[in-house]
């Protein structure tokens, strides 16, 4: 890869040159109602507004305009369920009939254009037709993560106070029915607000009893206005007006709602399909992430379709559906060119078959890239899966709040030299700076916060739901004139950006202060690591100091304290002993969101003996319970 043949300097040049005309051209691959007044009105919304004026439908974009000029029969969905063994192709010709048909029922419960509905959905075809059933009549969709607590639930209802809610009876998980309907059932009675019906999809392996007077079966509804012949027509809507709103996990309290508006997700992410993702139409796309997250959102649900792509909408996980192959089995029968997963499934997948026996199992010929965001993706699991792959991978970083890449390396623009344990380089629009506590900008190889020049690029939130003010108290008012991203890192002299973990995440060691991202990166360098988490804990001379965390490759026998010895040993011979480095605990395995985050602060309070509470999106809650006894052997946390 030569960075003199890419043409990445050019686009991303024009972007800071001329937005105004870099997103005009853009604009010009998505159909409109009307055009924009003005593709930038700095005057309008917080810090500025994209394609005011314009009139749209996402849905239309996604699906109709496709099945118009010819790709009806092309498939717009691949459902590759291992977890109950079903396979289902839906062409975009499909899929536009079942979502007319869905969106005419919501029309009959009385949906219309601004009005919120909230989803509360396994990985189902059904899920991805609501969401755009809900694009299609300029309805508000929330899609809350299937299985999340009623609690948390609850307070989502009430800050979208829904009209209605869809939801299953189930969701599948590798070895165990999850039911949903009792969750969703006392999130309703603990809610303020009520939504007027529910609208319940029976799954064979869990029967959902339902409340007379406010829960409907799906399959009937949808029956019932086919036979009818009902259908919706796509609403015009503004360029500015809502698409969805979307929580940021982990939130207590009142929750954070993400608004994501119509027109500037359209016209960023079918940029992002070619200019970052490298994709043409037509081709096959797999994002293995969950449509609870930004992620499923952007990448499974409506840039693959904005581009007039395949999207494989995958019902599983990287292990145990049924072994450390699924992935691969999955490129090879649909034939995908591209993956896009977060780097805590390459680890488990690493930590299952180091040595990559089940890839060369597999027909992969058709696969060009690996992609990989969601967390920081360590130099050796990067490493590992280029030595075994033998194709690019590709580092990306973005937010919930973006919607789309931050930084990466824009493979469609040609690809620039891979730099691990950097995300490459800031995509166009996106001007990314590297800030002291006053806001003065920082030399190359100063670690210091990590910002973005107002205004942010199309796609980015203009707001929160109903709440600018804390919009603004947020992200814009600890750095004036710029988006506080929360996170650390640095740029070095070729401008390429590392990510070196959450500004929480540097800890101060007497006075040093220290990238937990950093250390990590050396624990994730012993071959006998398969994943890890270093966390600052509290220390009455120092300060802080930190403590690490890893889990072992499968088949791993030697001693655990020998193997925590070198650990020790490696962090003082790589970082020096002002890191102050001295504890290495072994763990069975780390404490993680369902979207595959470390909860490192959760593990951060449990390690200092403070009251914590239990994370909304924890996947499976007894981790932390090894975690708090795994300290308690090292006399930490008592």
């Amino acid at each position: 890869m030569d960075a003199r043949t890419s043409r990445y300097h050019d686009v991303y040049t024009r972007s800071m040159r001329d937005p105004e005309g870099f997103w005009g051209e853009a604009a010009q691959a998505i159909d409109w109602y009307q055009p924009a007044k003005k593709i930038f009105d700095k005057d309008a919304g917080i810090y500025g507004r994209w394609f005011t004026g314009a009139v749209c439908n996402t849905c239309y974009n996604a699906i109709d305009r496709h099945v118009e000029r010819g790709r009806g029969a092309q498939p717009a969905i691949i459902y590759d369920s291992p977890v109950t063994a079903t396979k289902r192709v839906i062409t975009y010709a499909q899929l536009l009939d079942e979502v007319k048909t869905l969106a005419a029922v919501l029309r009959d419960f009385g949906v219309q254009k601004g009005d919120r509905v909230i989803l509360y959905m396994p990985m189902v075809p059904e899920a991805l037709v609501a969401m755009y059933a809900c694009a299609r009549l300029g309805a508000i969709h929330g899609v809350v993560f299937g299985g999340f607590a009623a609690k948390e639930l609850a307070t989502r209802i009430d800050d979208a106070k829904p009209k209605l809610i869809l939801s299953a009876s189930c969701g599948i998980e590798v070895n165990r029915v999850v039911p949903y309907k009792p969750l969703l059932d006392t999130a309703i009675e603990l809610a303020q607000a009520k939504p007027e019906a529910c609208i319940i999809l029976q799954r064979p392996q869990c029967d959902a009893p339902l409340t007379a007077g406010r829960d409907h079966d799906w399959a009937s509804l949808r029956d019932k206005a086919r036979a009818a012949g009902k259908s919706a027509d796509c609403v015009p809507v503004l360029a500015t007006d809502p698409l969805y709103i979307l929580y940021t996990s982990g939130t207590t309290g009142i929750p954070k709602g993400v608004v994501r508006d119509n027109g500037g997700h359209m016209v960023a992410l079918t940029w992002s399909m070619h200019g970052l993702y490298g994709v043409s139409p037509g081709e096959t796309w797999w994002c293995a992430s969950d449509i609870g997250w930004v992620v499923g959102h952007s990448y499974i649900v409506y840039a693959p379709l904005f581009h007039g792509c395949t999207s494989i909408l995958w019902e599983g996980k990287p292990v145990g559906t049924p072994d450390a192959g699924a992935f691969w089995r999955c490129i090879s029968e649909h034939r995908a060119v591209a993956l896009f997963t977060a780097p805590t499934a390459f680890r488990a997948i690493k930590k299952e078959d180091p040595n990559g026996e089940h890839i060369r199992r597999h027909d992969l010929s058709n696969f060009r890239t690996l992609f990989l965001a969601g967390e920081r993706a360590d130099p050796p699991t990067v490493q590992w899966a280029e030595q075994h792959l033998k194709k690019p991978v590709i580092d990306h970083w973005w937010q919930t709040e973006t919607g789309w890449g931050i930084a990466g390396n824009p493979m469609g623009l040609g690809p620039l030299p891979v730099k691990h344990g950097s995300p490459t380089v800031p995509m166009p629009g996106y001007d990314v700076r590297i800030v002291d506590e006053a806001c003065r900008e920082l030399p190359a190889n100063t670690m210091g916060s990590i910002v973005i020049k107002l205004p942010l690029p199309p796609s980015c939130l203009p707001t929160l739901w109903q709440q600018d003010e804390r919009f603004k108290e947020s992200y814009l008012a600890e750095f004036p004139g710029y988006y506080k991203t929360a996170d650390a890192g640095f740029k070095d002299e070729d401008g390429y950006l590392f990510i070196m973990g959450r500004t929480d995440d540097i800890i101060n060691v007497a006075g040093h202060r220290l990238s937990t991202g950093g250390m990590e990166e050396v624990l994730a360098g012993h071959p006998d690591v398969a994943e890890c988490a270093v966390i600052g804990i509290a220390d009455a001379l120092k300060g802080e100091v930190p403590c690490g965390f890893v889990v072992l490759k499968a088949g791993v026998t030697r001693d655990t304290a020998e193997i925590e010895k070198e650990i020790v040993a490696l962090v003082r011979d790589k970082i020096g002993p002002v890191a102050a480095f001295k504890l290495a605990i072994t763990v069975p395995r780390l404490p993680k969101t369902r979207s595959g985050k470390i909860l490192r602060g959760t593990m951060k309070k449990i390690a200092d003996g403070e009251q914590w509470s239990m994370p909304a999106t924890i996947e499976d809650p007894k981790v932390l319970e090894e975690i708090g006894g795994a300290l308690k052997q090292k006399g930490v946390g008592t």
